[in-house]
């Protein structure tokens, strides 16, 4: 029959295209066909495919039939009519259509985004401000007058008919939005239960609080605002399209369309169900529901290219390159989205973190200089150093980020400090390694570990806090941290006021007896993280910071009128640390050991800055500064003494960023300092493995 189909479109090749003609040209082509049948019959011929070339029912067809005026009458049409079809009009042409759709389609996509920003404003007018109202109106009365135009525009349109290029053209956008528009409504079904239900179920199952399940769902709303562009975008090109010409199958269409609709629903609520029938026996009951749309999203490319041949003029034509080419893209965009997302899968845990046991003191802050003063109500003062706790905060790390919160717990628990200082590297924002360029929902997830704990806790930066493709930039991270500082949450020591230096955050906490003689000054000082120069270039503290460093401890000493006793946090070691780990290996009577080894495996084992920092030397010149706590560098845990200053690096914590670290144990752990009355203090490590079996 292809060749009576192609006898038939030959006859209306010079014809202009319109929906009238489009039928006829169907009806047609039914009718030869079974006038072929009939032929064919009567030869006593098969009509199979492997047999028509050698029947003479088509010969004797196109005798009969070999005129457009003949195959018309044939299908009850008459020669008026075929000579109304040829009848010069205005047939729409390939170019001015091209240029008419294109600047309808512009308006389309506009009505479309002012429409889904109208609609996120008024549900954060009533859920979050008023204030939301005024950009609603905005955005409300810009995409009104776009839409006037573009109704104004649509019913001025008279052309009723088109040349084949023309015809051709809207007949390839017919399949392209026919496709959309089902695949949109699977698209708008799919993303709003997997972010409804994902944030509903930190709220349910994770014991989450309201508002921090408002803040959520608001945060990553633009999850949910792009499948109802699509959705209202593919409607209205649809619409523009199916004005000009008929959609092919009409009725047949509208059935895919419901079928769509019902299997969307019935997989989802299905989907639904059994997240609640099963959230007892996952761990996380939300990844359910990822895994139930890569399932759906693996159904619907099915779809595609099986039953969507029946509603388009044309089936699917594969393209390796542009397959590829796209397959790239979205796997790009979307990885870079999901490493973006701030996820709060520890969110379980930490709710279930206890108050643990420690003793009060009084904490002031002086807003003018940016110290916090901490009161003493006890003879003795405990610190907890913790360092590169390295979190990830994706679904990747979220075993490991589990087993580090875990690890921070005993040490809490076992110790009871009066205070923490994180020495860097809270978060790991490292893509493909965390699977996560999200820098600041671990931030958050800390603060509330802390807070759930009730032990006053300070921190200072690492090189990974603020890597250059996390999703916060370091100003940014700055205003997460004051957001959840000590106004707020009662136990972040970071200050709302900082000195105009290098770095990111530097600070002083004054330790103080109840008697308001000072007992300890801590130093927490940014080492910074890279230079810029190149692949890992280690940056250094700056002679502005020890400069700062070098008033403060003067102005102390004023104050007390004696050389006070103090202590410096920073993440990155300085070169002295190199030097007095090269000084022990070598026997040298120059340095004093205490414990801990330094396994590190790069090959200089100590990672310090190329660049030296004069803090050493200025920590000698002003003999107030007798311990010195860093981090960095994950297997050295070693505490020697050079030059009268003791050197001491922190256990870390670790369970992600070092390949195969979260199987290895004796570097795992803190170090317990307890600061008498008089200023001096006493040091024991505390590893992990000691008080975890």
């Amino acid at each position: 029959m292809n060749r009576t189909n192609e006898l038939v479109d030959m006859m209306f090749r010079d014809i202009p295209y319109s929906d009238e003609i489009m039928k006829a040209q169907a009806e047609i082509k039914e009718a030869l066909r079974r006038e072929y049948e009939k032929l064919a019959l009567h030869d006593g011929k098969n009509i199979s495919e492997e047999n028509t070339e050698k029947s003479t029912a088509f010969d004797r067809l196109i005798v009969q039939y070999g005129s457009l005026y003949s195959m018309a009458a044939l299908a009850g049409y008459t020669g008026e009519d075929v000579d109304r079809w040829r009848e010069a009009g205005e047939a729409g042409e390939l170019k001015p259509l091209k240029k008419e759709i294109a600047r309808q389609k512009r308006r389309i996509y506009g009505i479309s985004i002012l429409t889904v920003f109208t609609l996120v404003e008024i549900l954060e007018a009533f859920a979050l401000h008023w204030f939301n109202s005024i950009f609603a109106i905005i955005y409300g009365t810009i995409g009104f007058a776009i839409w006037k135009k573009y109704r104004k525009a649509e019913k001025e349109y008279e052309t009723e008919k088109f040349d084949v290029d023309a015809y051709s053209y809207l007949r390839k956008l017919s399949d392209r939005y026919a496709k959309r528009r089902l695949n949109g409504i699977a698209l708008l079904f799919a993303v709003f239960t997997i972010f409804i239900m994902s944030e509903l179920s930190f709220y349910f199952f994770g014991n989450s609080k309201a508002a921090e399940l408002k803040e959520n769902f608001f945060s990553n709303i633009i999850i949910a605002e792009l499948p109802i562009y699509i959705c209202i975008k593919n409607y209205l090109c649809f619409s523009l399209i199916h004005k000009r010409i008929a959609l092919k199958g009409e009725k047949n269409y509208k059935k895919h369309r419901m079928g769509i609709l019902l299997f969307s629903v019935v997989f989802w609520l299905t989907t639904v169900s059994l997240v609640v029938i099963l959230k007892n026996t996952v761990q996380y009951p939300a990844n359910l529901f990822m895994m139930a749309g890569i399932l759906f999203m693996f159904l619907m490319i099915l779809y595609n290219f099986l039953l969507r041949k029946k509603i388009t003029c044309q089936n699917i034509v594969f393209n390796k390159r542009r397959f590829i080419s796209f397959g790239l893209i979205i796997v790009i965009a979307a990885g870079y989205l999901t490493f973006q997302r701030d996820t709060w899968y520890t969110q379980t845990y930490i709710n279930s973190v206890p108050l643990v046991e420690h003793s009060v003191h009084d904490i002031t802050y002086n807003d003018d200089n940016g110290v916090y003063t901490i009161t003493s109500s006890t003879e003795d003062f405990k610190i907890l150093h913790l360092t590169d706790i390295q979190l990830g905060a994706s679904v990747y790390s979220y075993s490991k980020d589990i087993k580090a919160l875990k690890a921070c717990f005993a040490e809490l628990a076992y110790t009871k400090p009066d205070l923490v200082i994180v020495t860097g590297d809270l978060s790991f924002p490292l893509g493909i390694m965390s699977m996560s360029f999200n820098n600041s929902a671990p931030v958050g997830q800390f603060a509330a570990f802390m807070r759930n704990t009730g032990i006053p806790w300070a921190f200072t930066y690492g090189n990974h806090d603020t890597e250059s493709l996390a999703s916060t930039n370091k100003s940014e991270l700055n205003e997460i941290y004051k957001s959840l500082s000590f106004k707020t949450s009662g136990t972040l020591l970071y200050p709302y006021t900082q000195p105009d230096i290098t770095g990111r955050n530097n600070q002083l906490i004054e330790v103080r007896n109840s008697d308001g003689t000072l007992m300890q000054a801590l130093f927490l000082i940014d080492s910074n993280a890279y230079t810029g120069e190149g692949i890992n270039v280690y940056d250094y503290i700056h002679d502005d910071q020890v400069a700062w460093y070098e008033r403060e401890v003067k102005r102390l000493n004023e104050e007390e009128g004696r050389i006070i006793p103090s202590m410096a946090f920073f993440h990155i070691p300085l070169q002295q640390y190199r030097t007095a780990y090269e000084l022990y290996t070598a026997g040298s009577d120059e340095v004093t050991y205490f414990f801990g080894e330094n396994g590190e495996k790069m090959i200089n084992k100590v990672c310090c800055s190329d660049y030296p920092s004069s803090l050493f030397d200025k920590m000698l010149q002003l003999g107030s500064t007798k311990g010195v706590f860093c981090g960095h560098d994950h297997y050295n845990n070693m505490s020697l003494e050079y030059k009268g200053i003791r050197l001491t690096y922190g256990m870390s914590i670790d369970y992600l960023a070092m390949p195969g670290i979260e199987h290895d144990t004796k570097q795992r752990g803190a170090e317990l300092i307890t600061v008498h009355r008089d200023g001096t203090w006493d040091l024991v490590q505390i590893p992990l493995t000691d008080i975890v079996n």
